[in-house]
């Protein structure tokens, strides 16, 4: 007997870098020594007093059901974190809390896309937008970026990419994978463009807090047009360390966030009732610990871009924002590494997994080709192990392949 899947189910494609991930996985838990750059969460612990709100919460028996899209106190929290940095006035009705970032994406298209419709994604991509647009029956039209534009499409690119279909772009700024972030000036174009289109903007804000250089705008302070075609989306995660509490939200368009949460109060109902009572913390309690973070973020930055621009046949530019480099190999591609012709920055992974026991994310996944991505969201130790094991690689002197079950690559 065959078992079927639905259409929407077979459409939806697997991440390109899981092959790697479970590969990864699978040595460290047979105690091989590796260690992995493909971390996209903070290496830190949640600070003690968000720790001490879901405590407590628990303690009080904040356990029940509540609202499905968020309680009013988190709701209110999260108005007057966006008004403090952007100046922007929103209300509880504009808001949506969902079970992570990726459900407020997920929430999103599924709210503003039909059959059929276009949403544009400037490629390099965080690997999940495409799939999400997929789900809601809508079809990802890809802008291919360069390292000469610092992986930002041109207005021209822009505006050939808009067909009558076309119902959004995504913006992720600061990016992953590529760390770059929009200026103020690239932004008033791109609203320029969305307005006169009637294209909403999916503003994509999660590392917002993570700039090093540069500053971070939110499109939606360019005008009351582009305002009311601007979906903020952010998150917990990556600010305050809570990856695991699983707590992303929504800012729109009321009309927008009502659609978003009828959508969530069938699908999942709330967001976790102790999760929401920290992150109200999170949002109104002491945020000296994001300095701290972004000051040890810029230490591990500088140290690994110098270190990777000395590497023979390995470049990188000085990401401006997040937790990720985006390194250039193609020089390493379409040649024989210790007698094994390497064509892609997959094949290359690979082999940097099984000789000098690293792991790396290839770039496929991100929709480009001739790139690795490295995470500096881990320890200054394991950033200096895993380099030195790279330069080990790229000299020739990793003669012995260390790991050889390859049942787990895609």
């Amino acid at each position: 007997m065959e078992l079927r899947l639905s259409d929407k189910a077979r459409a939806v494609s697997p991440s390109p870098t899981l092959a790697i991930d479970s590969k990864f996985k699978a040595m460290k838990k047979q105690g091989i020594p590796v260690v992995g750059f493909g971390a996209g969460e903070p290496d830190f612990n949640t600070p003690d007093n968000i720790k001490m709100a879901g405590i407590n919460a628990i303690e009080n028996n904040i356990t029940k059901y509540t609202p499905a899209s968020g309680t009013p106190e988190l709701k209110q929290a999260i108005c007057d974190k966006v008004k403090r940095d952007t100046g922007l006035e929103y209300s509880p009705a504009n808001v949506v809390v969902s079970n992570g970032g990726k459900h407020s994406l997920t929430n999103t298209f599924l709210s503003i896309c039909n059959p059929g419709d276009e949403v544009i994604v400037p490629a390099p991509y965080w690997v999940s937008y495409p799939e999400m647009i997929k789900l809601a029956d809508a079809v990802p039209v890809y802008i291919k970026t360069t390292e000469e534009t610092n992986f930002k499409f041109t207005i021209e690119q822009l505006t050939d990419a808009i067909t009558p279909r076309t119902r959004a772009i995504v913006l992720n700024t600061p990016s992953n994978p590529t760390g770059m972030i929009y200026t103020k000036e690239e932004l008033e174009q791109i609203a320029e463009i969305a307005v006169k289109n009637e294209i909403y903007v999916v503003f994509d804000e999660i590392y917002e807090k993570l700039v090093y250089e540069g500053e971070h705008i939110n499109i939606a302070t360019l005008g009351d047009e582009i305002r009311d075609l601007t979906i903020i989306v952010n998150g917990m995660a990556k600010t305050y360390a809570m990856t695991g509490w699983r707590i992303g939200y929504a800012v729109a368009n009321e009309k927008i966030a009502k659609a978003m949460a009828n959508i969530q109060s069938h699908a999942t109902s709330n967001p976790n009732s102790i999760a929401q009572a920290a992150a109200v913390e999170a949002l109104n309690g002491d945020q000296s610990f994001i300095d701290d973070m972004k000051k040890t973020y810029i230490e591990r930055r500088d140290y690994m871009v110098d270190r990777i621009n000395k590497m023979e046949g390995m470049s990188c530019s000085n990401p401006n924002g997040a937790f990720y480099i985006f390194v250039n190999v193609k020089e390493q591609l379409k040649k024989e590494h210790y007698g094994k012709m390497i064509n892609t920055a997959q094949e290359l992974c690979n082999d940097i997994l099984d000789r000098a026991l690293v792991a790396l994310v290839p770039s496929e996944g991100f929709g480009v080709k001739g790139y690795v991505r490295l995470s500096y969201a881990t320890s200054m130790e394991v950033i200096k192990t895993g380099l030195d094991r790279i330069e080990e690689y790229l000299s020739g002197k990793c003669t012995e392949v260390k790991y050889t079950d390859n049942s787990l690559e895609g």
